[in-house]
C-alpha cells in the first residue's frame, strides 16, 4: 500500500521547487545579464577596431612605418579579442550566423587590406579611402549585427522578467491555498475542536482525512478525547460511588447514633426494646421486627418488643423454648442467620409461612459470649444480606446487648443502693429508737411486777422512768428525722453545718459556735452528706452522754478539710467502749469515714474533760482528689 507523503514532505517539496525556480531564475537572469554586458564590451571593441581603421589611414599619410605596425598588430589583437572572448571583462561575442559572417567578411577584408598596403603599386590615396571606407561599413554592419542580438537577449531578457512575475503571483496564491488547505484549516479545525472541549464537550471528535502530521494530531486528539471522556465518566462513577457509600455510612452511622441516644435516654427495658425494633426496622427495610429476651440460662426466649409482627404471630411466639424453632437460638450456635421460610435446616416455620413471610433474619444479642437475648426481622419477600447490612445489623445488636447490660447493672447498682440505705436507716434505729423501746419494755416489766407487788414507790420509780424514756425515744425519733432530711445543695458546707447547730441548740438548749479557717476547693455533695452525718451523730452523743453546756464545731479547709466537735461533758474513756455498743454511734461514724476516705479520731478521758470527735479528709493516693468538687465554674459538671 502506498504511503501518503507527510506534510513536512509537502513543505520540504514546495520551499524546494521555489528554491530551484528561484535559483534558476536568477542563473538565467544572471547568464542574460553577463551575455549583454560581454556584448556590450565586443561593441566597444568593434567601435575601437574603427577607430584603428581610420588611425592606420593618417599614419599611412603622416607617421612611420613602425608606428603603422603598431596599429596593425593592435588591430589583429582586437580582431582576435573579439573572436577568443574575454570572460574576466566580461567580453564576447553574441554569435550567430550573421556575426560569424560578418567576421568572416571582417577577417578577409583585413587581410586585402594588408596586402594592399605591402603592394609596390597601392594605388590613389582616393582608392585607399574608399577601401577603407569600405572596411568601416564591414565593421558597422558587424557592430550591427551585434547589436541586433543584444536587442533580442534584452527582449528575452524582459519577457523572462514579466514570466518570473507571474511565477511569483502564482506561486503566492498557490502558497495561500496550500497553506490554507494543508495548515490553517486543519488547525482550525482543531482550534474549534479545542473549544468544545474547554466547554466541556468530552464527545468532540476530529475526522482523519490523511496521515500526515495533522491527521496524526487529529487521532491524538481523539484519543486525548477518548481518554479524558472514559477518565471522567469512570471519576463520575466513583464519586456516585463514593457518594452512595458515604451516604450508607452516613446512614449507618445515624443508625447507631439513634441507637446509642436510645440506650442512652431509654429509662427502661421495655423502652429500650420498644425504640430498638422501630429503629432496626427502619434501617433493614424489613416487614416486622421483634426482640426476644433470653433467661440466664438461656433455656426460653420470650417476646419483649415487636414491630410491624402481626397479632396471633406474637401470640403464637410469645414465649420460645430455646431450639424449638429456629429463631430461638442456642447460646453454643448463636451467630447472625438468613433463615428461608420454607424450610430451614428441617424445620418448618408454619406461623411465619402462615403470615406471609418468606425469609427471617436471626441476630444474636450477646455480650461476652453471654446471649441475652435475639433480635428477629421478617421479610415478606426472599433476601440477600449484604456484608455492609450484616456488620450494620450485628453492630446495632452489640449496641442494644451493651445497653441491656448497662440497665441491669444499673439496677443492681439501685438495688444495691437501696439495700445500703436500708442497712443504714437498721443500723440508725438499732443504735437509738431500738435502745430506747428496750428500755422501756424493761420499765414496764418493771412497772408490771410494782404494780402486782402493790410497791408504790418502784412503780412511780418506773412510771418516771417510762416518761424519761418515751421522750428519748421521741426525741431519738426527731434527731432521726433531721438527719435522713438533711442535704445539702449548696457549693460550701458552712451553711448546712450552722443549720445543724442551730437545730441542735434548739432541741437540747446547749450552747453552740462554730468557727472556720483557712481556704480550700469545697466538698463534693455526696462528700458533704456524710460529712454531716458524722457531724450529727457527734452531737447526738453529746445530746445522749456528756451532759455538757457548750459545743463548738472547728472547720480546717486547707491544707485538708478537718472537722473537729468538742464538747465540755464529763468525757468518756474511748477504749472502755466495745465495737458492737449500742450506747455510742462511733461504728457508724467510722464506716461513714471509711466511705469518703477519711479519718475519724475521738479524744477524751473521764471525769470532765469533754470529748473531741475528729473527722480529717486524708490525702488522694492518686492526686486526682474526686472529693473536691473542682472551681464554682464546674461545680454544677462535678455534682
Amino acid at each position: 500500500m502506498r504511503k501518503k507523503p507527510t506534510l513536512s514532505t509537502k513543505l520540504l517539496a514546495m520551499g524546494a521547487v521555489y528554491l530551484l525556480v528561484a535559483l534558476a531564475s536568477i542563473g538565467f537572469t544572471l547568464w542574460v545579464t553577463w551575455q549583454l554586458e560581454g556584448g556590450a564590451a565586443a561593441v566597444n571593441e568593434a567601435g575601437r577596431l574603427r577607430m584603428n581603421v581610420l588611425r592606420m589611414e593618417l599614419a599611412q599619410q603622416s607617421e612611420s612605418a613602425q608606428e603603422l605596425e603598431q596599429l596593425r598588430q593592435r588591430f589583429d589583437a582586437g580582431l582576435e579579442l573579439l573572436r577568443t572572448g574575454d570572460p574576466s571583462r566580461p567580453l564576447f561575442v553574441p554569435w550567430s550566423d550573421e556575426t560569424r559572417a560578418r567576421y568572416g567578411d571582417i577577417q578577409r577584408q583585413w587581410l586585402a587590406l594588408q596586402q594592399q598596403s605591402a603592394s609596390t603599386h597601392p594605388g590613389s590615396a582616393a582608392a585607399t579611402l574608399d577601401r577603407s571606407d569600405a572596411f568601416v561599413r564591414e565593421i558597422d554592419g558587424f557592430v550591427e549585427a551585434i547589436e541586433v542580438q543584444i536587442v533580442r537577449w534584452t527582449a528575452m531578457l524582459h519577457l523572462f522578467q514579466l514570466f518570473m512575475v507571474a511565477i511569483a503571483i502564482g506561486s503566492a496564491v498557490t502558497f495561500m491555498a496550500l497553506s490554507y488547505l494543508l495548515v490553517l484549516n486543519p488547525v482550525a479545525r482543531l482550534q474549534q475542536a479545542l473549544a468544545r472541549v474547554r466547554q466541556g464537550d468530552l464527545a468532540t471528535r476530529l475526522e482523519v482525512e490523511s496521515d500526515d502530521e495533522f491527521g496524526q494530531l487529529a487521532a491524538g486528539f481523539n484519543l486525548m478525547t477518548h481518554a479524558l471522556q472514559t477518565s471522567h465518566e469512570g471519576l463520575e462513577r466513583k464519586v456516585r460511588e463514593k457518594t452512595a457509600s458515604i451516604e450508607v455510612r452516613n446512614e449507618r452511622l445515624s443508625a447507631l447514633y439513634a441507637v446509642s441516644a436510645l440506650a442512652a435516654d431509654a429509662s427502661s427495658l421495655e423502652v429500650l426494646t420498644q425504640g430498638f425494633v422501630r429503629q432496626i426496622r427502619r434501617v433493614a427495610g424489613c416487614d416486622a421486627a421483634a426482640v426476644r429476651w433470653s433467661d440466664e440460662a438461656n433455656k426460653r426466649y420470650v417476646l419483649l418488643a415487636a414491630d410491624g409482627l402481626p397479632q396471633l404471630l406474637a401470640e403464637h411466639e410469645q414465649c420460645l423454648d430455646t431450639g424449638v424453632c429456629e429463631c430461638g437460638q442456642a447460646q453454643a450456635q448463636a451467630r447472625l442467620r438468613v433463615i428461608p421460610i420454607a424450610l430451614a435446616g428441617g424445620l418448618h416455620l408454619p406461623h411465619c409461612r402462615e403470615a406471609g413471610f418468606k425469609t427471617v433474619v436471626s441476630i444474636p444479642v450477646q455480650v461476652h459470649h453471654r446471649v441475652l437475648g435475639e433480635v428477629t426481622l421478617l421479610y415478606r419477600s426472599t433476601l440477600e444480606l449484604s456484608q455492609g447490612l450484616r456488620e450494620l445489623l450485628e453492630s446495632m445488636a452489640r449496641h442494644l446487648a451493651s445497653a441491656m447490660e448497662s440497665l441491669r447493672a444499673s439496677a443492681l447498682e439501685r438495688e444495691a443502693a437501696v439495700t445500703e440505705e436500708r442497712r443504714l436507716i437498721a443500723r440508725e434505729l438499732h443504735d437509738s429508737i431500738a435502745q430506747s423501746l428496750a428500755f422501756l419494755k424493761i420499765q414496764t416489766q418493771l412497772l408490771r411486777d410494782a404494780v402486782a407487788k402493790g410497791n408504790e414507790q418502784a412503780r412511780d420509780r418506773s412510771i418516771a422512768e417510762l416518761d424519761v424514756g418515751v421522750r428519748e425515744c421521741y426525741a431519738d425519733v426527731r434527731e432521726l428525722l433531721v438527719h435522713f432530711r438533711t442535704r445539702t445543695q449548696d457549693e460550701d458546707i458552712e451553711d448546712a453545718l450552722r443549720s445543724t447547730l442551730s437545730k441542735f441548740e434548739h432541741q437540747t438548749g446547749v450552747a453552740t459556735s462554730l468557727s472556720m479557717s483557712g481556704q480550700g476547693l469545697p466538698l463534693a455533695p455526696d462528700v458533704q452528706i456524710q460529712v454531716l452525718h458524722v457531724v450529727q451523730e457527734a452531737l447526738s452523743n453529746v445530746r445522749k452522754h456528756a451532759g455538757a453546756r457548750h459545743v463548738q464545731l472547728r472547720v480546717q479547709r486547707h491544707p485538708q478539710w478537718r472537722f473537729e466537735v468538742h464538747d465540755d461533758g464529763s468525757g468518756f474513756d474511748p477504749q472502755g467502749v466495745m465495737p458492737d455498743s449500742l450506747h455510742v454511734g462511733l461504728g457508724i461514724m467510722r464506716e461513714r469515714a471509711q466511705r469518703i476516705g477519711a479519718r475519724l479520731q475521738v479524744v477524751s478521758s473521764p471525769g470532765g474533760g469533754g470529748t473531741r470527735v475528729i473527722l480529717e479528709l486524708l490525702p488522694s493516693e492518686r492526686g486526682d482528689d474526686s472529693r473536691l468538687s473542682g472551681p464554682p465554674a464546674f461545680a454544677g459538671a462535678a455534682s
